[in-house]
């Protein structure tokens, strides 16, 4: 595990804690993934953050500009303390942690749902339903689209894939046959 994975699962963790004792884990979260979306849709902002030529002050400035206001305390401390000790690169980083902490301590999980065919609510609901019995977790599903899948789903949860697709039934089939 590298460095960089190790610092951003400690911010993670003590950001968690401070969420939860302010009871709005499910918002930071979704300000957590604001800031990357916006970082990663500005490359010129996040070379900015990035460069080791600029001042920890005027990144700082950056932020406070960019943030201040638009998202909880807790997190634009945790930002300014990521700038201050120029750690801006685990911030991708520290959002998949700070996920995959919550995750755990609220027993959820979240699954990618390859479909050919966007699902509905309702298929949504059924799945999560299904794969929370079988994981014990109550699952959140992100649907995408794949039509060379030509019928049925895969699911990813975490590191185990349950591959219930048409393609994937053939692919087996022919790995049989050979």
């Amino acid at each position: 595990m590298s460095r960089e994975m190790i610092v951003a699962k400690r911010y993670a963790k003590a950001l968690f804690e401070v969420a939860q004792q302010q009871g709005n884990v499910a918002q930071v979260e979704e300000e957590l993934k604001g800031i990357l979306q916006v970082i990663r849709e500005n490359a010129d902002y996040g070379k900015l953050l990035e460069h080791p030529n600029i001042s920890a002050a005027d990144k700082l400035g950056l932020v406070k500009q960019a943030f201040e206001g638009k998202v909880s305390t807790a997190v634009l401390n945790t930002l300014q303390l990521i700038v201050e000790r120029r750690r801006e690169s685990v911030l991708a980083d520290l959002v998949d942690s700070y996920v995959k902490v919550a995750n755990e301590a609220l027993g959820q999980a979240n699954a990618t749902v390859v479909s050919a065919y966007p699902l509905t609510a309702e298929e949504s609901q059924q799945v999560a339903e299904k794969f929370g019995q079988v994981t014990g977790k109550r699952i959140r599903v992100t649907n995408v689209v794949d039509a060379s899948l030509i019928g049925g789903i895969q699911v990813r949860i975490g590191d185990r894939l349950y591959d219930g697709s048409m393609s994937g039934k053939l692919k087996r089939l022919e790995q049989a046959l050979s």
